[in-house]
Formats: C-alpha cells, structure tokens, sequence
C-alpha cells in the first residue's frame, strides 16, 4: 500500500468517526452557536451534509500539506471529492425516500458510509490521474463558497424543504 492509499483509508476512517460525533457535538455542547456552524444544528437534510463537508475539509488540508511534494493535484481532487460527497448525501437521501415513501435510519446511515467512501475514492483517482491541474482555483472557490453558505444557512435557512428539520425522525443519521 502507497502513502496515497494510507491516506485515502486514514481519510474515510477519520470523516466516518468526526462526522458520527459531530452529529452530537451540538446538542453536547449546550446548542454552542459556534459548535453549530461546523456540526447539524437540526435535522434537515442541509444541516446532515455537514457531517462530510466539514471533517472530510479538516482532513484534505491536513493531507494536502503532507502530500502536496508528492500530489501537486492533490488539494484540487480533493476539493471536487468533497464536493462530490457533499452533494450525494441529499441527492440519495431523496431519490430512496421518494422511491419508499418514507426513510429508515439505516439507509441514512449507509448514505452517509457510501458518500464518504465514493468521495475519497474520487479523490484517490483524481490524484493519480492529475485531471484537475487547470481546474484548481475552480474548485477551491466552489469549496468556498459551499463553506460561505453553510455558516449563513446554519442559523438563517432559506424556507426550502432541504433547511427544514424533519420531526418525524426523517433524518440522516
């Protein structure tokens, strides 16, 4: 096994275990608005692509910085990566849950696994392939702004039913 691979393990483990426990964090912490910013503050679908978003952020600027000598590309196939396992969570969330009529806690669960790994996987080929080497700044402002809109959604949500907190235990994990 390569530095890249141990790192892409490393990466999956490291987002399933912090976005597990950020689900948590903010009810732990007393409902902490900065807390909140990072970790779900309900149980919108919104506020559960945090559980990615976030730890798998954290994680690609740690493994960047450490693999940057050897992947010039790395940081770019990471931000599409994240991006990318950003952006299943509600797209599978949605298509089972309009095919069953309702969700279970377990195909959440699973979504979230499934995400997690297909975004590293992507980020493992990406930076082999070096596909985004003219894309890079592209990506890094698409991160961005995906951030920027996290923190202005996290506690004044647009009325969309993807910001609205599901009561009837219609959450992600």
């Amino acid at each position: 096994m390569n530095r890249l691979q141990s790192y892409i393990i490393a990466g999956i483990l490291f987002v399933l275990a912090a976005g597990t426990l950020s689900h948590f964090l903010y009810g732990w912490t007393g409902n902490n608005f900065i807390i909140g910013l990072f970790t779900p503050v309900n149980e919108s679908v919104w506020e559960h692509m945090k559980l990615i978003f976030f730890p798998m952020l954290f994680y690609s600027i740690f493994a960047s910085a450490n693999l940057k000598a050897d992947y010039p590309y790395i940081a770019s196939s990471l931000c599409f990566s994240i991006l990318i396992g950003t952006l299943l969570i509600p797209v599978l969330f949605y298509a089972y849950t309009y095919i069953l009529g309702k969700n279970f806690l377990v195909l959440d669960i699973i979504i979230f696994a499934l995400s997690t790994a297909l975004a590293f996987f992507t980020a493992y080929k990406l930076t082999i392939s070096c596909r985004f080497r003219f894309h890079s700044i592209l990506l890094y402002c698409l991160t961005g702004i995906l951030l920027i809109l996290f923190i202005l959604f996290t506690y004044q949500p647009p009325e969309m039913e993807i910001f609205t907190g599901f009561t009837n235990a219609m959450a992600l994990t």
